[in-house]
């Protein structure tokens, strides 16, 4: 499980610490650098897949990040030209040190650290118990696209969710990891059924097939109506919200514990009261030995948090708030990492300016 990360002269986090917790919030205005810690454990995990972090450098193009080349992600102000992620792993007695040259016209940063890494399959950033869904997730369509070497492999559900749908085809009838997960109306302790019953949360009755074909997956919706089934429906006709939370609810209801989930905006397309809900799935998580990062722009995702840490759903310190922000007036191009706090009761001890407050703003102006 990842302790702690320290980032130096990546974008605009010239030299930031953070504490990792089981969940981690980030949040921020749009381009304050919210996303460069993510960024950071994608590019270590896409260089790591590509088998050149171990001695040849950190590459800033491939399966999870296209970030151009060198001079596009240093810091335009740092002190010396070089790129440096300090990690600490609880599987690991010492802090990691990553650091890498800086090529301004190269797609690969050498590295100046070589490291063996045949042993660091064990630790949740290297194996198969990560997942990483993107902001940009699937749309709604009926035909998914089959990978046996994903779902069975490094990246099941893939960055865009898109093979999320062959992943139920073929593991939905296996029982949960980790038996937290279980919904209250869930017909079984299947990874199917239970999917199914959180996603009837979100819309009240729904159920699904996923249906492997010759060369595809079919995915089609139905309803629960009195005591009868509607007809099949193509996820096109059901709302945008379905085929984005499908490939969440799948991502942390497979997990296992001692994975590691990096989710932005889980709480996408979704009414209030999903974003709530979806913030009280990732305290049942996180309790459970999963470890999360998520990035939200969601007030609502965070009260279904604190309402769960008020109700002793999770301890308070198993949650760190992270808020990017940047001075404009300033002469250096950095983000400022602020980190609120939770208490027990569910209160937040500092709400800097732009922090999850635009309702009390609005609401002072109706006022």
């Amino acid at each position: 499980m990842l302790n702690f990360v320290n980032i130096q002269n990546f974008k605009t986090l010239l030299e930031s610490s953070f504490p990792i917790a089981p969940l981690n919030i980030f949040s921020g205005l749009n381009g304050m650098g919210k996303s460069s810690l993510i960024q950071s454990l994608l590019l270590l995990r896409q260089s790591y897949e590509d088998k050149v972090l171990d001695n040849r450098g950190l590459i800033l193009n491939g399966n999870y990040l296209n970030l151009g080349t060198g001079k596009d992600v240093l810091s335009s102000c740092c002190a010396e030209e070089k790129i440096k992620f300090t990690i600490k792993w609880s599987e690991i007695v010492s802090p990691v040190n990553f650091e890498f040259d800086y090529k301004p016209d190269s797609d690969l940063q050498p590295n100046l650290r070589p490291m063996p890494f045949e042993e660091w399959n064990e630790i949740s950033l290297f194996n198969s118990k990560f997942h990483y869904l993107s902001a940009e997730r699937l749309g709604p369509r009926s035909d998914h696209i089959l990978s046996d070497f994903h779902i069975n492999g490094l990246n099941p559900i893939g960055k865009h969710g898109e093979f999320a749908v062959h992943y139920i085809s073929e593991h939905g009838s296996k029982n949960l990891k980790i038996p937290a997960f279980k919904h209250p109306k869930a017909n079984s302790n299947s990874l199917h059924s239970n999917i199914e019953a959180w996603m009837a949360e979100f819309t009240p009755g729904i159920k699904f097939n996923a249906i492997t074909q010759s060369n595809s997956v079919n995915l089609e919706y139905y309803f629960i109506q009195g005591k009868d089934f509607t007809k099949k429906f193509k996820p096109q006709n059901v709302g945008f919200g379905l085929s984005y939370v499908l490939p969440v609810l799948t991502s942390i209801l497979s997990s296992s514990k001692g994975g590691l989930l990096i989710i932005e905006n889980p709480e996408s397309h979704l009414h209030p009261a999903g974003h709530s809900l979806m913030g009280k799935l990732c305290v049942i998580a996180a309790n459970n030995g999963v470890q999360l990062i998520i990035e939200s722009h969601s007030d609502h995702f965070l009260n279904g948090i604190r309402v769960a840490v008020k109700q002793k759903k999770i301890n308070s310190d198993d949650i760190n708030l992270f808020f990017l922000q940047r001075d404009i007036e300033s002469l250096t191009h950095a983000t400022e990492v602020i980190s609120p706090r939770i208490d027990e009761r569910g209160r937040i001890d500092i709400w800097p300016d732009g922090f999850f407050d635009q309702w009390d703003k609005d609401l002072d102006q109706l006022l």
